[in-house]
């Protein structure tokens, strides 16, 4: 993940903690505020509740490959705070847990959004 793509200082995570909307599930609470810039920016939030360092770093690791392949509708700034339960599973269930907390707080850009209902769940895409 790039610099630009990366939320670097504490002001910038107060500041999408007071005034950004949240999401949450549970293995991720989404925090999310517009930026006004040209690209999203990303910040990751591990406690020492997750696990070892080891575990808190994969993790990480996995979100930061994660983060900036979905495609966002507008520039926003987000941060991801993990919860315990996120330290047991493996990179698609992260994934997707990703992408369905977009979806519920409508970051997503349209294409992606199109299968998922208003509570985050995959609905059914098929016509008859």
């Amino acid at each position: 993940m790039r610099k630009e793509q990366r939320l670097t200082k504490p002001q910038q995570y107060s500041l999408v903690y007071r005034k950004g909307i949240s999401r949450a599930s549970n293995l991720l609470v989404l925090r999310a505020l517009p930026n006004g810039l040209a690209t999203s920016r990303y910040g990751f939030s591990v406690s020492k509740r997750v696990g070892n360092a080891v575990t808190r770093n994969h993790i990480k690791r996995l979100l930061r490959e994660i983060s900036p392949r979905m495609p966002i509708k507008s520039a926003n700034d987000i941060v991801f705070i993990v919860r315990p339960p996120a330290a047991s599973v493996d990179y698609g269930v992260l994934k997707k847990d990703v992408e369905a907390l977009l979806a519920r707080a409508g970051l997503l850009a349209n294409e992606a959004a199109d299968g998922y209902l208003a509570g985050g769940q995959k609905g059914n895409t098929e016509t008859v």
